[in-house]
């Protein structure tokens, strides 16, 4: 038997499904439930928020790399122990890039019997809640709506008129009107929500989004909707972990944080430790025969990155000399000679003969795929499914530059290529994810083991 769950989906994307849904993580968590939290599709920020607020991992369901079920066994293996699960949805509940819902946020919720719960943003609406979630209920009557959350409700008389629509027009019970509350409005970039890491004191930031949403919410009966949540068949047994043989280390810090934790997790299973460093203080890389430099926001530390020039020398030496490296996004621009960005520009390691800078307007958004090239250094052979997000561009490259991989959708690098090599290195824009289909983190660990046995 697995776990109580429940979806968290809206009309449309902005609707506060990810405050909503760190809040009632964070109350139920201080109600002293183990909360597993998912996030559907590629993301890496609001899963950081959902973690936290539980202090555990927050996984990722994603049918650009995973099958229907793909997804039922992994999710059923990340919720081993867990009281009940919540799982955020990505934009609208009928929302996904398949025309025909394939890959929706309601194929989700059918193919895991997930009862869904709707955060609807109520600004500017009274009685129009009530065809709104008419028409929701009606448009796929597989789909388990279960209940409504009011969000950004204007006060009590509105939630007054709000409650008696949805009473009077549908069999929905509201189990929570959430009003405007400067609290629960966490700032916005190009990327999407903030960073918990960025918010200063975010443990308190977090644990007040949770008071909020936990009085505003019934907690009760959102217990009792994920109960009623049928069965799934039971998960198979989880490898046994064996003794690393490899150390590999990775940036963890604020610069960089876009990390799948089930990636992370993958690298004990081939026998790798991870070793965390700090790329904005760190004076030196630790002892490794491998390097993981993933994305996040280079570009906000560009004074921090710059002045740590003895870790920057260290990280240009090691892979001038060979050390098997692989960066994404983030990781790649900070390789890169320099950042530019709204006019301040920074030295980096300096390994990939190009500038990354920064603009107004992503040069990559949304999933991508590409058919590997002769020249690259671990990742196999045929085509392989990825994301990207990023307003950074490669500028002033060097012409010679050795591609490892042939952009079929998307934009990579250069609108036809991806994933640069140099010696030992791989980088790229384009953001992998292990999984079933395939582990870009089993090729890219059987590289460094053989270069380290052939050194």
């Amino acid at each position: 038997m697995l776990a109580p769950r429940f979806l968290i989906s809206a009309a449309h994307k902005s609707s506060g499904k990810t405050v909503v849904s760190t809040g009632l993580a964070a109350a139920l968590t201080a109600r002293g439930r183990k909360v597993a939290t998912f996030k559907k599709g590629p993301d890496y920020i609001d899963p950081m928020w959902l973690g936290a607020a539980t202090d555990g991992p927050c996984y990722n369901l994603d049918f650009n790399t995973m099958d229907a079920g793909e997804i039922s066994q992994f999710y059923a293996s990340r919720t081993r122990g867990a009281d009940l699960s919540l799982i955020e949805a990505n934009k609208g509940l009928f929302d996904g890039v398949a025309t025909d819902g394939s890959d929706s946020n309601a194929a989700l919720a059918k193919a895991l019997d997930l009862p869904v719960i709707l955060v609807i943003d109520t600004g500017g609406m009274t009685r129009g809640i009530a065809p709104l979630l008419q028409g929701y209920q009606a448009f796929d009557q597989d789909v388990n709506i279960a209940g409504v959350i009011l969000n950004k409700v204007g006060g009590t008389r509105h939630e007054a008129k709000l409650r008696e629509a949805v009473a009077t027009y549908t069999d929905l019970p509201v189990i929570g009107a959430v009003h405007h509350n400067k609290t629960l409005e966490i700032g916005e970039r190009h990327l999407g929500l903030t960073t918990p890491a960025e918010t200063g004191e975010f443990r308190a930031l977090i644990g007040e989004i949770g008071s909020i949403v936990g009085q505003s919410v019934d907690l009760s009966v959102l217990e009792s909707i994920a109960a009623r949540a049928p069965d799934l068949p039971n998960p198979p047994t989880l490898a046994t972990v064996p003794e690393p043989d490899l150390r590999i280390a990775v940036a963890r810090d604020q610069a960089f944080g876009f990390y799948y934790p089930d990636d992370l997790e993958a690298f004990a299973a081939e026998g790798a430790k991870l070793v965390p460093f700090n790329a904005l203080c760190d004076p030196h890389l630790p002892a490794v025969d491998g390097l993981f430099i993933g994305g996040g926001f280079p570009e906000m530390f560009i004074s921090e990155l710059s002045a740590n020039e003895s870790l920057r020398t260290d990280i240009r030496n090691a892979i001038a000399n060979g050390l098997p490296t692989y960066a994404e996004c983030g990781g790649l621009m900070y390789l890169c000679r320099t950042i530019e960005h709204k006019g301040t520009s920074g030295q980096m390691v300096g390994a990939v003969p190009a500038d990354a800078v920064m603009h107004k307007r992503p040069q990559g958004r949304g999933y991508a795929r590409f058919d590997i090239r002769p020249d690259n250094l671990w990742e196999g052979d045929g085509e392989v499914k990825a994301h990207e997000f990023h307003y950074a561009r490669l500028e002033n490259a060097d012409p010679g530059l050795t591609y490892a991989r042939d952009i079929t959708r998307g934009h990579g690098i250069d609108g036809q290529h991806d994933g640069v090599i140099v010696h030992n290195t791989l980088a790229g824009f384009c953001h992998l994810r292990s999984g079933p289909h395939g582990s870009w983190v089993r090729q890219f660990v059987e590289f460094v083991r053989d270069r380290k046995q052939t050194s």
